[in-house]
């Protein structure tokens, strides 16, 4: 075998910086400003530096009802406790773990056409409020106690900035290759 072997890096939707807006972010927009995108930044670089065709995965707030960002979620809901953080307006970029995994794959198969940028994100953002819906509609708890702002600013300092503030993150390129994800809305994603 004379080609190297190809290099699938997970980056993070947290390159693109925070962003209340509702137009999105594609593969090809540009790098935000804040601490998370620059340590985005310079994770990818270091990818680039890799001699083999390299697929970089920016991935978003990763589902699945037996972890991920789900096994923090859960146990508050099912406590009776659960609601949205902060206005629960903010847009969270999402994807399954079986879509995150198959594109992963899909990437490893067909490294020539994945090579670059995809967005690992649902093609259906939700918002704050949206996932908590979705998760007391999928656990039949209430979605009635918000966690105010300013009370996750005490506890995670400038960490509560991503929840609090979001982005919206679109698999442009990721669809335009022709993949094609399982779960397209939250609500699917929760009834998995």
């Amino acid at each position: 075998v004379d080609e190297r072997p190809t290099l699938v890096s997970s980056s993070a939707v947290g390159f693109y910086g925070t962003s209340k807006a509702a137009a999105g972010f594609s593969e090809k927009a540009r790098a935000g400003k804040d601490f998370l995108a620059k340590l985005c930044v310079d994770w990818e670089k270091e990818a680039a530096r890799c001699e083999s065709t390299t697929t970089v995965v920016r991935t978003g707030v990763v589902l699945e009802k037996g972890g991920g960002a789900l096994a923090k979620i859960l146990p508050v809901f099912q406590l009776y406790g659960g609601g949205p953080l902060g206005s629960g307006k903010q847009f969270v970029s999402w994807i399954h773990r079986d879509d995150l995994v198959e594109l992963f794959v899909r990437a490893l198969k067909e490294p020539k056409k994945y090579a670059g940028v995809v967005n690992g994100t649902a093609p259906v953002p939700t918002t704050m409020d949206g996932l908590c819906e979705a998760v007391a509609k999928a656990t039949d708890r209430p979605n009635w106690l918000p966690v105010p702002g300013l009370a996750l600013r005490a506890l995670l300092g400038e960490g509560a900035t991503v929840v609090l503030d979001g982005q919206k993150v679109l698999p442009t390129r990721t669809r335009e290759l022709g993949f094609e994800f399982k779960y397209e809305n939250v609500e699917e994603a929760l009834e998995a």
